[in-house]
């Protein structure tokens, strides 16, 4: 039985507009410049706080839990005030529906959002139901901790070599690397196919479909 645990904001779905409009409020409300869009995509996948202190200057690190808080207070309004829903990536739909009416085959998230973030999108998206196990940034350390990975394939039962982890940036890849699962990468997020090689990528797909050539064929 093969487990194949997808992050979701730049895998699954396109997370990026919602959350660099919220950093750079939360930012701006501190009196602080904008962080450079590159910069915010580039930690997007590890938990809330470690993404922030890397993009916060040395000097004000002592005020981060409080534009944590701030950060999380403007993502729910904003995500409300504009009706936001993140964009799932062309094809990840049909293939989520295929996996999951395979027998041999279970399905799980592995993200640095929230466990509300995660039923937001699954309540956009209806497709929570073919996720057997979660592991979000409320429950475990941050990516690249292999505590997410470990987590989920104890819960369903699997051994982490049969685990194959789906992800768009360095952190999944170290995290599945640590955990003892396969990593594979998508080029469609926020990360490079160079790093994602090289943090341990045994494949990097151009679409969803093409995770297909990496479990198992069905009869």
């Amino acid at each position: 039985m093969k487990l194949v645990l997808f992050d979701c904001d730049g895998t699954l779905v396109d997370g990026a507009g919602l959350i660099c409009a919220t950093m750079d409020e939360t930012f701006a409300e501190h009196g602080l410049s904008h962080p450079d869009q590159l910069a915010t995509r580039g930690v997007i996948g590890r938990s809330l706080d470690l993404a922030i202190a890397e993009l916060l200057p040395e000097t004000y690190q002592p005020n981060l839990p409080q534009l944590v808080e701030r950060y999380k207070s403007n993502y729910r309004r904003l995500r409300l005030e504009g009706g936001h829903v993140d964009p799932i990536y062309d094809g990840m739909a049909e293939l989520i529906s295929g996996l999951a009416d395979r027998d041999d085959v279970l399905l799980g998230i592995v993200t640095g959002k929230s466990r509300r973030g995660v039923e937001s999108v699954f309540e956009a998206h209806g497709f929570g139901h073919n996720f057997v196990t979660v592991r979000t940034a409320d429950d475990c350390p941050s990516k690249p901790h292999p505590a997410m990975v470990l987590e989920c394939c104890a819960e369903v039962g699997t051994d982490p070599t049969e685990a194959i982890v789906v992800g768009d940036t360095v952190y999944d890849m170290e995290m599945a690397v640590s955990a003892g699962a396969t990593a594979i990468g998508v080029d469609w997020g926020y990360g490079t196919v160079e790093d994602l090689l090289r943090t341990g990528a045994f494949a990097v797909l151009s679409q969803p479909s093409e995770l297909l050539d990496h479990l198992p064929q069905t009869v």
